[in-house]
């Protein structure tokens, strides 16, 4: 079971929030840019820091440029890391404007010869995460995944909707059960992953890993719940704590630039499990630093003290 790469969540404080009830087999970072890595970014250390648990990381790149990209995997390569992942299913448009993103779906040569360039740098593992492609056509899918396979590309991670549909509509776990099918190579499915149960149904499929995102923000402890399913005992949290605590990792691990759309997002999905989640993301959401969104946060839980404890 794998934590998905999600930007401005996929950090330090969000991994160690989910190693402290259990964590993930592996862990995406949020996308690194190539460019700004090669380059030395001003930021690119905050990104790169694979704590806790290094050996279970895998940094994703994006980017448009080949030789940048190659470049940065090389870099990326001298790293304690679980591997190394090429983005090819961003379809924001900020991504794909830049030709970066699943733009690389729209040519199978073109991307055969950038996995080659990238894989002559690179001896950890090596994967891919994409969609089914800029159109909905599973045999075009198939024959670009081979070609990926064929330059040595280890494993792909697929969320099963075209570009166009970006999160709207329900994932096709079809699609992955016939990518699967016409591999060799481990096949990962992403998308649409509720709650533990459905984790662990995923887990049971015919691929070969299930990797979820958002439901990982809104519920930290999902994969071990997950692992404890079925017929166990329900997990008792303190939500009140479990938020605080994303805030202390934050402002450790993170520069204060990031403080503020960092604390939002992630409380964007961990208010979805109290009763005025709604009403108390509109708080959230007018703090302007990360000291608000904290008063905010325990103010809440004076007023609403029933809240604190909840099972899962």
């Amino acid at each position: 079971m794998y934590l998905a790469p999600m930007a401005e969540l996929s950090h330090r404080a969000l991994r160690e929030l989910i190693e402290g009830f259990g964590g993930s087999a592996v862990y995406y970072t949020e996308m690194i840019s190539a460019g700004a890595l090669v380059c030395g970014g001003p930021y690119e250390s905050w990104y790169l820091d694979s704590g806790p648990c290094p050996e279970r990381v895998v940094y994703q790149l994006v980017g448009a440029d080949p030789e940048r990209l190659a470049a940065a995997a090389a870099l990326l390569d001298r790293r304690e890391c679980a591997g190394i992942d090429l983005n090819m299913g961003c379809s924001a448009p900020a991504i794909t404007r830049t030709g970066a993103g699943v733009r690389w779906m729209s040519s199978i040569e073109r991307a055969g010869e950038l996995i080659r360039l990238v894989r002559r740098g690179v001896k950890r593992r090596l994967s891919v995460k994409l969609r089914i492609g800029l159109e909905d056509d599973m045999e075009y899918l198939i024959r670009f995944c081979r070609r990926l396979e064929e330059e040595g590309v280890e494993c792909i991670a697929l969320h099963p909707r075209t570009a166009r549909e970006k999160f709207k509509g329900r994932s096709r776990w079809d699609a992955v059960a016939l990518l699967r099918a016409a591999l060799r190579v481990p096949v990962v499915g992403n998308g649409d992953i509720a709650d533990a149960g459905e984790l662990l149904c995923r887990a049971q499929g015919p691929w070969d890993g299930v990797m979820t995102g958002r439901a990982a923000v809104r519920q930290p402890w999902i994969f071990a719940q997950a692992r404890r399913l079925p017929g166990s005992e329900a997990i008792r949290v303190d939500l009140e704590a479990t938020g605080l605590s994303f805030l202390e990792r934050l402002a450790r691990y993170q520069p204060p630039e990031f403080h503020l759309s960092r604390s939002r997002r992630f409380f964007s999905y961990f208010c979805d499990n109290l009763i005025w989640g709604n009403y108390l993301k509109n708080l959230l959401n007018r703090e302007g630093d990360r000291a608000g969104i904290e008063r905010i946060w325990r103010g809440y839980f004076q007023e609403h003290g029933e809240e604190r404890l909840k099972t899962f």
